[in-house]
């Protein structure tokens, strides 16, 4: 059902006492707030300029460990290849790959997309251009249009979130041509649970082919030479 409430004529006054109005002038305003956005958000450019790899992961990892210094390693060597990098803003897998995107700060930036919480640390110190949201929609919403790949480390519930995100975008074509990369020991068996839950169900909860989306690779230097193939193709003039 897709029906909608007009809005009420912009001469009508409503009392502030009238509680039910008043709720119906926040909805109908907010839905069209919705619409402006959506509207805006269908234009897109021919060829983008810049290539940009989001890497999602944990807040918690400490430089120093296996997973921060790959994870930086990772941006270093996709900076080298003129990929911005762009990720959550904050600490732990975020802030490794803002540190190895800043290794090469003449060519590419690195962007941090916070989300307000009230336990959340600052921006990390290696993002050069940060943007800040209220809630994880919208936030969630500037990632897919920022992003040309998607580089996916270990990570929690946060990360998780994020990851189906893009899955499912794939899954019904609202992003295409996008490398959805999961790096790491912990995402295979994530996938191979959707597979086997989902396809033994009766009917099956998805097809084949949309478990077939995420690229499990074992270490960066995998993953980094999935962006580098398709980026090479995207640097292909058209004949």
């Amino acid at each position: 059902m897709n029906a909608r409430r007009e809005p009420a004529a912009s001469t009508d006054t409503i009392s502030l006492a009238d509680e039910e109005a008043v709720k119906r002038v926040l909805v109908d305003s907010v839905l069209g707030l919705w619409d402006v956005v959506n509207n805006l958000t269908r234009l897109r450019p021919s060829r983008r300029d810049r290539y940009r790899v989001t890497i999602f992961g944990s807040a918690r990892a400490a430089p120093g460990t296996v997973a921060y210094e790959e994870t930086k390693r990772a941006a270093a060597a996709l900076a080298d290849l003129g990929c911005d990098i762009i990720t959550g803003g904050g600490p732990g897998l975020m802030q490794a790959a803002n540190e190895g995107a800043a290794s090469n700060p003449d060519r590419v930036q690195s962007v941090g997309i916070r989300i307000a919480l009230p336990f959340e640390q600052n921006v990390n110190a290696f993002v050069t251009e940060a943007f800040e949201h209220r809630t994880f929609f919208t936030r969630l919403h500037q990632f897919v249009l920022t992003s040309d790949a998607y580089l996916v480390a270990p990570g929690g519930i946060g990360t998780v979130l994020e990851t189906m995100m893009i899955w499912q975008l794939l899954q019904v074509g609202h992003l295409r041509d996008a490398p959805f990369i999961l790096v790491g020991r912990m995402w295979p068996g994530l996938v191979e649970w959707a597979r086997t839950a989902m396809l033994s169900f009766d009917p099956p909860l998805a097809n084949a082919e949309d478990l077939a989306l995420p690229q499990c690779v074992p270490d960066a230097d995998a993953a980094i030479a999935i962006v580098r193939e398709h980026l090479a193709t995207r640097r292909t003039p058209p004949t």
